[in-house]
């Protein structure tokens, strides 16, 4: 960051008082700067016995496979983003049944929120950020092929609990 949002002056890294970490703070009117994570939000969606998965038509990783997932917008739901994301990639049309895992990926600034989905219908097909999508059998799971470390780790938390009514959500399961 270099200008202020507020006023267009420069801004310089310092510690605000009574903070515990630089900030990025205006020159000229004091604004403090937060440069906080972004949420991502996602759903690993089934419909009986299969799962619904993403083969990624956009960067980063264009050609690997994934759930719908996507960063939350202002004036949403985490759930309601998760279920246009749902759409945006596969025009699928879902129903939360409730958190599957929050994973914290401090390296690369992301919280994501994963839920446990029900697809309404088989009726799926690739939205503008798929090159194509597939329902599948918890045995034919690409795990080579995955996007994301924490896509896996999902689908691993998905399949331990898919014959639950209640569950706990997982966390981050190792170190990232």
């Amino acid at each position: 960051m270099r200008f202020c949002a507020t006023c267009g002056a420069d801004v310089a890294l310092s510690r605000p008082e009574g903070d515990d970490r630089e900030r990025f703070v205006c020159t000229g009117c004091a604004t403090i700067h937060y440069v906080n994570p972004k949420i991502v939000v996602g759903s690993v969606c089934t419909l009986g016995d299969r799962l619904l998965l993403c083969r990624r038509a956009i960067e980063p990783r264009v050609g690997y496979w994934t759930i719908p997932a996507g960063w939350l917008e202002t004036g949403e739901t985490v759930e309601q983003g998760a279920a246009r994301e749902a759409w945006e990639e596969a025009c699928a049309r879902i129903e939360i049944e409730g958190v599957l895992a929050v994973y914290s990926i401090p390296r690369i600034a992301q919280v994501q929120i994963l839920f446990r989905a029900r697809l309404v219908d088989g009726e799926v097909a690739p939205g503008p950020e798929s090159q194509e999508v597939r329902l599948i059998g918890w045995d034919e799971i690409p795990w080579d092929e995955l996007a994301f470390p924490t896509v896996g780790w999902a689908l691993r938390r998905a399949r331990e609990i898919r014959d639950q009514d209640q569950w706990i959500t997982g966390l981050n399961p190792e170190p990232i």
